[in-house]
């Protein structure tokens, strides 16, 4: 008599787009920012996994005088997300605040990213609530996620949440909450990189920004 087949395990991925873009940015690896998301949590999947969806989690960035390409290149890379029909983009709020330091006199803008942690700790819980997957698969070395990845693994012990570091991020907290924990590598950033030229559905071409080549 035939056994019926183990059903593959549910993999929901939740990506912390900043904490992941500055994460290769003190590593100095500008050229994998044209990243094909979705093809990145495929390629971190283990056997007996399947990838159900990729939510993505981000800000729309201001150019600034020293940058005036800044928006121009991040509004190009969302759009070549969104041609992967399994993506969802979810905004934040990126603000700049004005601050200065008596101490050593420094007066200017601070970027400040709002919102992210939020609508991430929203979409797991929803989602661990409807049972969309069997376990979460975390992009991010933000402490403040905390409390959401204790929270679900209270109420639904049969779930899990896995955490995948951006490259020089950690968090002790995640560590110790998460079932699992790894930190993304150099190969499998290199495996998930858009191409050159990413056609739109509509035929417009998007091109990698020059910048990140």
């Amino acid at each position: 008599m035939a056994h019926p087949e183990t059903p593959l395990q549910r993999v929901g991925a939740y990506v912390d787009g900043f904490n992941l873009y500055y994460g290769l940015k003190s590593k100095g690896w500008r050229r994998y920012y044209w990243l094909n998301i979705h093809q990145l949590m495929l390629n971190l999947l283990e056997p007996g996994q399947r990838l159900v969806f990729t939510k993505y989690f981000t800000s729309r960035v201001s150019s600034t005088p020293e940058d005036p390409e800044k928006n121009k290149r991040q509004s190009e890379f969302i759009e070549a997300l969104l041609t992967v029909p399994e993506v969802q983009v979810f905004y934040g709020q990126y603000m700049l605040k004005s601050q200065s330091c008596n101490r050593c006199g420094f007066v200017g803008s601070v970027s400040n990213e709002k919102m992210t942690d939020v609508n991430i700790a929203v979409e797991m819980l929803t989602d661990a609530f409807q049972d969309r997957f069997d376990m979460a698969l975390l992009v991010s070395a933000d402490s403040d996620l905390s409390a959401p990845v204790n929270r679900i693994r209270e109420i639904f012990p049969r779930k899990r949440v896995v955490v995948a570091f951006p490259p020089d991020r950690v968090s002790k907290r995640l560590r110790q909450l998460a079932d699992a924990y790894f930190t993304i590598g150099r190969e499998k950033l290199e495996r998930s990189q858009f191409p050159n030229v990413v056609v739109k559905p509509d035929g417009f071409r998007l091109h990698r920004p020059v910048r990140w080549a």
